[in-house]
């Protein structure tokens, strides 16, 4: 019931006029106590909600909100339509779409999120998801060679991310191993990949994805790095509707290319985005630092670092690359 009646709120607010609790009330069956609850709660999801007596409750500007219709018009002509799901409100998209393994999900489906309660960062950080402003997407993708051919997703993922980026927007960006996209050198989306299965049985994975694209002042606060977003970018409104079709459309052209041609077909694309290529870098591992020159990644995603004139490779894990300008 609570859910309902916060995503009742949340449509008779959103076209940005005033709305009397009375009347939300009325409509609801409960009284206007609890409305003034509800609302509070939106307001801590980052909902820019004011009251003024005797009009009722106002958003301080109207949203846009996703629209699984206008996803599915905007993804190009003759792409495979994958399954899709728009939630209002969700703890994860990764772990909603986790907890159908395996036999409730389609290959290729896709599940998008207004707003994450438990969104989910690289090593269990918390993924800021303020309402109705963001791209939360995640999809599902069948490994039928087993979790052998996960190691590159991530790379493929991010270099769909930039596709879809540019086409929707115009704005390039660029990639920085192992999992996320930058603009002007500032962290601009995530990916975050969570896998179930055996080595070389057909397994799962579950590609989750976050754009920053307008980001309230409210929630900027709780972000604990460097961030930008689009809407910071660009002199027109971001349509997240468009970027989630482009989202959808770049990752299933991607995914799908990877899985004939492996990482070799798009190595070249990523090292003409990638950051840090050819830069003095060190890699965090734990409390140890590793400095040396990144010369990109190789045809299994592993990264490829020099020290001491000496090619290094490294495969992942609980690894951070950061710049160094030392």
């Amino acid at each position: 019931m609570t859910k309902v009646v916060k995503e009742h709120l949340i449509k008779a607010l959103s076209g940005g006029d005033f709305v009397s609790g009375q009347a939300l009330g009325e409509e609801l069956n409960i009284s206007r106590a609890a409305i003034s609850k509800h609302i509070k709660a939106l307001i801590e999801m980052e909902l820019d909600i004011y009251s003024v007596t005797g009009k009722g409750y106002k958003l301080s500007k109207p949203l846009s909100l996703l629209d699984r219709s206008k996803v599915i018009e905007a993804i190009p002509q003759g792409s495979v339509i994958p399954e899709i799901e728009v939630h209002t409100l969700i703890d994860s998209t990764n772990s909603y779409l986790l907890r159908r393994l395996p036999n409730q999900l389609s290959h290729g489906q896709v599940c998008l999120a207004e707003y994450q309660s438990a969104g989910r960062g690289r090593r269990g950080r918390e993924w800021v998801s303020p309402f109705g402003s963001q791209i939360y997407l995640s999809i599902y993708w069948h490994l039928e060679q087993g979790l052998s051919a996960a190691m590159g997703l991530s790379l493929v993922s991010a270099l769909a991310v930039s596709d879809a980026i540019y086409s929707a927007t115009r704005i390039k960006v660029q990639l920085k191993w192992p999992n996320d996209i930058y603009l002007d050198g500032v962290k601009l989306a995530g990916i975050l990949i969570d896998l179930e299965g055996q080595a070389l049985e057909p397994s799962h994975s579950v590609i989750g994805i976050g754009i920053n694209v307008d980001i309230p002042q409210q929630a900027a606060t709780r972000i604990d790095q460097k961030w930008t977003d689009l809407q910071s970018h660009s002199d027109i409104k971001v349509d997240r509707n468009l970027l989630s079709a482009h989202l959808i459309y770049h990752l299933l052209q991607r995914l799908e290319q990877y899985q004939h041609e492996g990482l070799s077909g798009i190595l070249d694309e990523w090292h003409a985005r990638d950051f840090y290529k050819d830069k003095n870098v060190k890699l965090i591992t734990g409390d140890r630092v590793t400095r040396g020159i990144y010369h990109g990644v190789n045809v299994q995603g592993a990264l490829l670092l020099e020290v001491d004139g000496k090619m290094k490779t490294i495969y992942g894990g609980e690894v951070s690359l950061r710049g160094d300008e030392c």
